[in-house]
């Protein structure tokens, strides 16, 4: 019976982690779309220096990724700014919601604010 205990718990813990994973891909699927919401994420790291600093300059290729986002599917860009994700890597949301501003995007969320705000 002992030797059958470790295998059981390394099944218990892989089926933890499918589980994990499985919830993260399904809470980032409604605002993204099929796109994971890992993968909208990294096609935002052009503007990880500006989602972080107010004063950072936003780049040119920053705001053709946030344009893209917006035309085709505005609550993911949201959902990315928002995500824990994005605060590992340093973003801090009160200064990544202003990005689409300091582009100058006309067609950005309402008041440049995500969420109901």
């Amino acid at each position: 019976m002992a030797s059958n205990m470790p295998t059981c718990f390394a099944g218990v813990m892989a089926l933890m982690l499918v589980s994990q994973a499985f919830i993260q891909e399904a809470s980032g699927a409604g605002e993204c779309g099929k796109t994971p919401i890992q993968s909208a994420a990294a096609s935002l790291s052009p503007c990880l220096s500006a989602a972080g600093d107010a004063k950072a300059k936003v780049s040119p290729t920053c705001c053709t990724k946030i344009t893209a986002l917006i035309n085709t599917a505005p609550k993911c860009l949201c959902a990315v700014l928002l995500s824990p994700l994005a605060k590992q890597a340093g973003v801090k949301p009160a200064i990544a919601i202003t990005v689409p501003k300091r582009c100058n995007i006309k067609n950005r969320p309402v008041g440049k604010k995500c969420g109901s705000k």
